[in-house]
């Protein structure tokens, strides 16, 4: 889907036309240089693809968390959310299923992302960098062009997901990193800025409660990193 918002398919057509010989179409029509599929199903050049081996659970339903405040349903189709942001680059692959229906890919399902950026921050008001929305493909998978995120706030890093695979209902979550590769990475600029916390995550209840089983399995990825994770909704 190109990036123009002047030019594209909002979520909400995909959604209206989810479970329709459309679906498939309107999924079609988000490839391209920020999409996740091309024209003849075959990954575009520009979307990352999936690494092998993430060690990501294949079918477990994924914890759900609020979406707090930050939330802004923005309707921005893209795969890039970078919007020229600063930081350590971050790949990230998701793949939506269905628990209930024997952990069947999910397509045509929309998925929002939205994190802070190095400092903490959050876009607000008609900022809209760090936030995204994709469209899963027929193998229920979308891809994120990102950057590592900030700390603030006495809680653990982390992106915040919802999945829409109907006009109708969602599942909010949200996704954790590894403490170790957040020290590293909070050593580099823009992060090193401001000091990090001793302990990014341990701090906090909601990861010592969820992130045995939301914490992403990171590797590197030339000068960045990246990741993919099975989004479990029932």
């Amino acid at each position: 889907m190109a990036e123009n918002d002047t030019n594209r398919t909002s979520r909400r057509a995909v959604l209206r036309a989810a479970g329709t010989a459309g679906a498939a179409a309107l999924a079609a029509a988000c490839a391209g240089p920020a999409g996740t599929r091309g024209a003849a199903g075959q990954p575009s050049a520009s979307t990352p693809r999936p690494p092998t081996g993430s060690g990501t659970p294949s079918c477990a339903l994924a914890v759900e968390a609020g979406a707090g405040p930050y939330y802004l349903d923005l309707d921005r189709v893209r795969s890039d959310i970078t919007e020229g942001m600063g930081g350590v680059p971050f790949r990230l692959n998701l793949t939506v299923v269905r628990v209930s229906a024997g952990c069947r890919p999910l397509a045509a399902a929309t998925v929002d992302v939205w994190h802070a950026d190095p400092s903490g921050a959050y876009s607000t008001g008609k900022s809209t960098f760090l936030r995204g929305t994709q469209v899963t493909d027929d193998a229920g998978r979308c891809a994120f062009r990102t950057i590592v995120p900030g700390w603030y706030a006495g809680l653990a890093p982390h992106i915040h997901f919802k999945v829409h695979p109907d006009s109708r209902t969602e599942t909010t979550s949200q996704l954790f990193f590894p403490e170790d590769l957040l020290l590293k990475v909070y050593a580099r600029q823009p992060y090193a800025r401001r000091p990090a916390p001793e302990h990014p995550n341990q701090r906090d209840s909601r990861y010592r409660a969820a992130g045995a089983a939301m914490t992403l399995a990171v590797s590197p990825d030339g000068d960045g990193y990246r990741a993919a994770y099975t989004v479990g909704i029932a």
